[in-house]
């Protein structure tokens, strides 16, 4: 798994934090009194009603410093590691192009797929997404930030692993971000405001999810 433009720099290192905030100072308060820290949040970004960035989900995965797609079935290219991802894990899998997310032991798609050409052994240009990037670069094999009360004894596999059952995290809240956001980069995950739904970017086309 490879790091991404997420404020990279706190996220580094094992450690064990309680509650974070991302962009703002301090994690949102309890309404109306707005007195008291929420304590139902673990992970917070700035969610000002001007916020124009999303969050970039990791991007998978780099072997001997070469890009290597990912394997939803057999799990292989994730940290060198088989059969440890756990339900709740969040990537942009780099084998089809799409967002996924861990559920049951399965893998789900938050973005879709799209049928391949006629007579091409690739997904179609406009399923496509630019991965030069992250090409040619690897992570430390123990880059890892933990965040919650049993972070410092945490041993699940991630590059961010949010370790409380009380907690969770909060998206960056964006007003319409296939609008708003000018230079989405593939793997941004944002909360839309305006219509009330998650949307994510697999690196040329949105998907909107909401109940």
């Amino acid at each position: 798994m490879k790091k991404t433009i997420l404020t990279i720099t706190l996220f580094s290192s094992a450690i064990a934090l309680a509650q974070i905030a991302i962009g703002k100072s301090e994690v949102s308060k309890i309404q109306p009194a707005n007195t008291v820290t929420n304590p139902s949040i673990s992970l917070e970004f700035y969610d000002n009603a001007d916020n124009k960035q999303g969050l970039v989900l990791p991007w998978t995965s780099t072997v001997n410093n070469q890009p290597l797609a990912y394997n939803a079935t057999t799990e292989a290219g994730y940290r060198g590691m088989q059969g440890t991802v756990v339900d709740g894990t969040i990537i942009l899998d780099l084998s089809d192009k799409m967002v996924k997310y861990r559920r049951n032991g399965a893998w789900s798609s938050l973005t879709g797929t799209l049928p391949l050409t006629a007579g091409a052994t690739t997904y179609n240009t406009f399923n496509a997404i630019d991965s030069s990037l992250q090409d040619n670069k690897k992570e430390s094999a123990t880059a890892k930030t933990a965040i919650g009360t049993n972070g410092a004894t945490d041993t699940t596999v991630g590059i961010l692993v949010l370790t409380d059952t009380d907690k969770a995290m909060v998206l960056p809240k964006v007003a319409s971000p296939h609008l708003n956001i000018k230079n989405p980069t593939p793997g941004m995950m944002a909360y839309d405001t305006t219509k009330k739904q998650l949307a994510v970017y697999n690196g040329t086309v949105w998907s909107f999810w909401k109940p």
